[in-house]
């Protein structure tokens, strides 16, 4: 715990000391009646945390500004926005904001009410240099194409009350993973995946064996194979934490390129401030070597849509619980939707949250390279397949419908 202390005291707790909070996008304010003297407003901070990006050294966004309006159908053009204004506008590299570190944006006063719009604007790319970015693994800088809804502001579901005279802190949760979409022509574009959620001190923490880092491992609260947060582990300590986790229990999913997966089960996180260690420098969470196939094929929209693509994900199932999503990705957005996934043979081992560390993993034999191939896309059925890769590789091919 002191270990821990000290790492989200380096991270988090120096921006929220620096701006009383360090948050997303959060607003408060005031307002009076009759004769009394009107309340003053309160404030509006704005932060920027991620979780991990796949295949990418590098996802360049640059904010411009976050907008927040308590009318759902005002126009970007609207009288009764408040803005929080970046001056100069901020290229932020969202792979920095893993495990829990946050970047403070900014913050304004905001009066008391209910509001139903929160707007994150980015500066759109010119001749002059890439405002928006991508670095794939080993290689150079691309541009990364945003949609026309940079200029008024990427939408956020969201709405959030503010009370006189008080603070409401709110993070958003920019998912880079999700929000990078590969097209057949090599070229990248956004489509944002950001969750605005509440700034809370609490999460998951352990460590990975060291001999893990470099190898592309990733760790994720999960809920019935939904993933709740992820993130990479510190490239030099092997140390995660899990942040800003509705109370509950989660299953902790540990995979790593060329590395059989990990599941800690049923992890109990009690509130919104207590934070629970898997495992500590003595005891850190290893994953044994694996061989890997490939189950590939596409993925497909009937009818075609111009907002939405599929997302194929690859799971496993322990018995009767837990089922927990091994690995995902984006089908190509275009005609062909094709989209690989590389994954591991070996039997993936699983432990039983337990206070006591460390926590025993099993080899669970039985599902050795068994998976459920599952395609989805907002609007549209979802669709899943069984698929045995223990001997070789696979092709599943999916066409999705409402």
């Amino acid at each position: 715990m002191n270990k821990f202390a000290n790492y989200f005291k380096s991270n988090s707790l120096k921006l929220l000391m620096a701006s009383l909070v360090a948050v997303v996008v959060a607003g408060c304010g005031g307002g009076g009646g009759g004769d009394a003297a009107p309340a003053a407003p309160g404030t509006l901070g704005v932060s920027l945390t991620d979780a991990p990006a796949c295949g990418f050294d590098a996802v360049n966004v640059t904010v411009i500004k976050v907008r927040t309006h308590q009318s759902s159908s005002a126009s970007d053009t609207d009288a009764g926005w408040t803005d929080i204004t970046l001056n100069p506008a901020r290229k932020i590299n969202l792979l920095g904001l893993t495990n829990g570190v946050l970047d403070r944006l900014g913050e304004a006063p905001l009066a008391a009410g209910h509001y139903t719009q929160l707007r994150l604007v980015l500066d759109p790319n010119t001749a002059a240099g890439f405002a928006n970015s991508v670095v794939p693994s080993g290689g150079v800088e691309t541009a990364l194409v945003t949609p026309s809804a940079v200029q008024s502001g990427i939408k956020l579901v969201n709405e959030f009350d503010v009370a006189s005279g008080q603070r409401v802190d709110l993070v958003l949760d920019f998912d880079a993973c999700k929000s990078i979409v590969k097209h057949g022509n090599g070229t990248y574009a956004l489509k944002p995946v950001i969750k605005v959620i509440p700034f809370v001190l609490n999460g998951i923490n352990g460590f990975v064996d060291t001999a893990l880092l470099g190898s592309g491992i990733m760790v994720a609260a999960q809920q019935n194979g939904v993933i709740a947060q992820s993130t990479a582990p510190n490239a030099q300590t092997g140390e995660f934490f899990l942040s800003r986790l509705a109370p509950g229990n989660y299953d902790v999913v540990l995979t790593a390129n060329g590395r059989a997966t990990a599941v800690v089960a049923a992890v109990p996180v009690a509130s919104t401030t207590s934070v629970v260690v898997l495992s500590n420098t003595a005891t850190p969470i290893t994953l044994p070597a694996s061989s890997t196939h490939i189950v590939s094929g596409t993925g497909t929209l009937n009818p075609t849509s111009s907002t939405e693509i599929a997302y194929v994900a690859a799971k496993q199932t322990f018995g009767t619980t837990p089922t927990v999503t091994v690995k995902f990705v984006a089908a190509d957005d275009s005609a062909s939707g094709t989209y690989t996934l590389t994954l591991p043979n070996g039997a993936p081992m699983l432990g039983l949250y337990s206070p006591t560390l460390p926590i025993a993993l099993a080899a669970q034999a039985a599902v050795a390279g068994q998976y459920a191939i599952e395609a989805s896309a907002t609007g549209y059925r979802t669709q899943s397949v069984s698929k045995d890769i223990s001997a070789a590789n696979a092709t599943q091919n999916f066409t999705l419908v409402p």
